[in-house]
C-alpha cells in the first residue's frame, strides 16, 4: 500500500511525454485519447495524496515530487492544446503568458526566501486544476476556448496570488498549506489539524 502513491505519481509522469507525442504526431485525431489520459491523470493526482495520508507516507519528499510531476503533466497538456489548435492559443497568448509569469514568480519567490520550490497544494490551486481540466477539454476536444478558458485564466491569477501570499507570510518553508489564511495562522503559532482527505 505504501508504494501506491509513488506509482500513481509515476503514471502521471509517464502520461506527460505520451500526451505530448500523441498531440505532436497525430494532432486532433488523438483528442479523445489525450482527454482520457488527462482524466485518468487527474484521478491519480486526487488519490495519490489521499492514499499517502491514509497509509502515513505523506512526506515532504513525496509532496514535492507530486508538485513537480503536476507541473510536467499540465505543461504537456498545454503543448497538446497548442499542437492541436495553435490559432486558439496564439489568439490568447497574452493571458497564457501572464499565467506562466505568475507560476515562475511563485518558484522564484519561494527559492529566494526558502531555498526550496513552492509546494503548497493550496485549495485555490486545486480549484484551478479543475478549471484547467474543463478548459483543456474544450481546447483539445472541441478546438475552442470559450468561457472555460477565460474562467481558468481568472482562477489561475487568483490561485497564484494566493500561493505568493502563502510564501510571503510563512515564517519557514512548509508543504500542504491550504490558503494564505492558514499561512497567517501558522505565522501566529496556531496549530492546524491536517485532513486525511485534503491537506
Amino acid at each position: 500500500m505504501k508504494t501506491i502513491p509513488y506509482l500513481l505519481i509515476a503514471i502521471r509522469f509517464l502520461f506527460a511525454p505520451l500526451i505530448f507525442s500523441l498531440a505532436y504526431l497525430n494532432g486532433e485525431k488523438s483528442g479523445v485519447l489525450i482527454l482520457t489520459l488527462m482524466f485518468v491523470g487527474l484521478l491519480t493526482d486526487i488519490f495519490d495524496g489521499i492514499i499517502a495520508r491514509k497509509v502515513g507516507v505523506s512526506s515532504e519528499k513525496l509532496r514535492r515530487l507530486d508538485s513537480q510531476i503536476d507541473l510536467v503533466f499540465w505543461l504537456s497538456l498545454g503543448f497538446a492544446a497548442y499542437f492541436i489548435n495553435p490559432e486558439v492559443i496564439q489568439n490568447h497568448w497574452q493571458s497564457i503568458a501572464l499565467i506562466f509569469i505568475m507560476e515562475a514568480l511563485c518558484y522564484i519567490i519561494s527559492i529566494i526566501k526558502f531555498k526550496k520550490e513552492t509546494c503548497t497544494h493550496a485549495w485555490l490551486s486545486k480549484i484551478w486544476g479543475i478549471s484547467l481540466l474543463i478548459a483543456f477539454t474544450y481546447l483539445i476536444g472541441f478546438q475552442q476556448a470559450g468561457w472555460a478558458f477565460h474562467l481558468t485564466i481568472i482562477l489561475g491569477i487568483i490561485s497564484h496570488i494566493d500561493v505568493i501570499l502563502i510564501i510571503l507570510i510563512l515564517p519557514m518553508w512548509q508543504y500542504d498549506v491550504p490558503s494564505f489564511y492558514h499561512a497567517w495562522n501558522i505565522r501566529k503559532g496556531k496549530p492546524r489539524k491536517k485532513s486525511t482527505l485534503f491537506n
